[in-house]
C-alpha cells in the first residue's frame, strides 16, 4: 500500500500536537510538602489547592505527607525528606538553634486552637486546671507553648499545668479516655468532635490566651531556597490563589476538606467558621506577634536569650500583592 506524503506530514503533526498537550503535565515540578499534624483544617489548602489545580496551574505537584507534630516535621525537613513544611509559629526556634530552613510565610493567627478537658475531670472553671496533666503535640509545638503560656499568666509558672507530649490527636484522644490524661489542646474540628460525643467539654479558647501570636507558619529547607526559589514564588502563588477561592466558596470547601480531617460536614462548616479568618492574606511577618513568640522561646527553655528574629524568617517569596 502506497502512503501519500501529505498523509505522512499530517500524521507528524497529529503526533507532534498530543505531545504538545502532554507536555505541560511532564514539566510538572514535584513539590515535597509536609504537614506537622494530619487532620486540621489549617493544614488542608494543600490538598484542597491540589484537588482545585492552583498549584498545577503554577507549575507544581504536591507529594503531601503528614507527622505526629512539629518536632517530627523538623527532623524531616533537616533530613531533606521533605521541601516545604506547614508548621507552628514556635518551630521558629528550630532556625535559631541551626535547623537547615527558614519560615517563608506566616500563614495563619492567633492561636486557633482549643482545650478539652474529660467531663468527670473536676474541672469546671480555670481555677481547677492546676496540677491537671493537659497533652501535647511535641515538646516545643503550639500546643506545648500555649498551655504552658495559660499556666503562666494564672501565676502558676511554667508547669503549673502539667503538659504532657503524645503526637498525634489520635494518640492524645486516647489517653484522656484512658483517664491518664485530663484534656488535650485541639484544633476547632477534634474540640467540636469530643463534645458532640460527650467524651470532652471545651474548656478554654486559646485566642483569649494569645491574641496576638502567629499561629502557622510555611518552612524552606535551605537546600531549596539555594536551588529553586523559582519554585518557592510558585507554591506560595498557588497557596494565595487557593486561600482566595476557599473564602469565597465554603460549601464546596467544607465538601472537599471534610474526608481529609475525618470530620462530618457539620463539625467542617463550624471549623470553617473558626478558622477561614485566621489565614493570613498576605503572610507578612508582623513585629508584635514577632515578638511574642520570641519571648516565648525563652519561656520553654528553647534558648538561653531572645534570637534576632529578622534571620529566623524571609519575606522575598511572598506574592508583591494580595487582595
Amino acid at each position: 500500500m502506497v502512503i501519500s506524503r501529505g498523509r505522512v506530514i499530517a500524521a507528524a503533526f497529529a503526533v507532534l500536537s498530543m505531545i504538545a498537550v502532554a507536555a505541560p503535565a511532564s514539566a510538572l515540578e514535584k513539590l515535597r510538602t509536609g504537614k506537622a499534624i494530619a487532620l486540621p483544617f489549617d493544614f488542608t489548602p494543600l490538598d484542597i489547592g491540589m484537588t482545585k489545580g492552583f498549584f498545577q496551574k503554577h507549575g507544581l505537584e504536591l507529594e503531601i505527607s503528614s507527622f505526629a507534630g512539629s518536632a517530627k516535621l523538623q527532623q524531616a525537613l533537616a533530613a531533606d525528606a521533605v521541601d516545604i513544611g506547614l508548621g507552628s509559629g514556635p518551630e521558629l526556634a528550630f532556625v535559631a538553634k541551626g535547623a537547615p530552613v527558614l519560615g517563608i510565610c506566616a500563614y495563619a493567627g492567633p492561636v486557633n486552637l482549643m482545650m478539652v478537658v474529660r467531663p468527670d475531670a473536676g474541672i469546671n472553671k480555670i481555677a481547677d486546671l492546676k496540677g491537671k496533666r493537659i497533652s501535647a503535640s511535641t515538646v516545643g509545638s503550639l500546643t506545648d507553648w500555649v498551655t504552658r503560656e495559660l499556666s503562666r499568666q494564672q501565676g502558676w509558672g511554667n508547669d503549673g499545668i502539667v503538659v504532657t507530649p503524645l503526637g498525634t490527636n489520635e494518640a492524645q484522644v486516647a489517653a484522656m479516655r484512658a483517664k491518664e490524661t485530663e484534656g488535650l489542646a485541639v484544633d476547632p474540628a477534634g474540640a467540636f468532635k469530643l463534645e458532640d460525643e460527650k467524651i470532652g467539654k471545651i474548656m478554654v479558647r486559646y485566642e483569649t490566651v494569645a491574641p496576638v501570636f502567629i499561629n502557622h507558619v510555611s518552612y524552606a529547607t535551605n537546600k531549596l531556597i539555594a536551588a529553586h526559589p523559582e519554585e518557592i514564588k510558585a507554591f506560595l502563588a498557588a497557596w494565595f490563589d487557593t486561600i482566595s477561592w476557599m473564602r469565597k466558596n465554603k460549601d464546596e470547601t467544607v465538601k472537599l476538606a471534610a474526608p481529609i480531617m475525618h470530620a462530618t460536614l457539620d463539625i467542617t462548616a463550624r471549623d470553617y467558621d473558626e478558622t477561614m479568618p485566621t489565614f493570613s492574606d498576605t503572610g507578612k511577618f508582623e513585629p508584635a506577634a514577632l515578638k511574642v513568640l520570641s519571648r516565648s522561646f525563652v519561656q520553654m527553655g528553647a534558648l538561653p536569650a531572645e534570637p534576632d528574629m529578622s534571620k529566623l524568617y524571609t519575606e522575598k517569596f511572598l506574592p508583591v500583592m494580595q487582595k
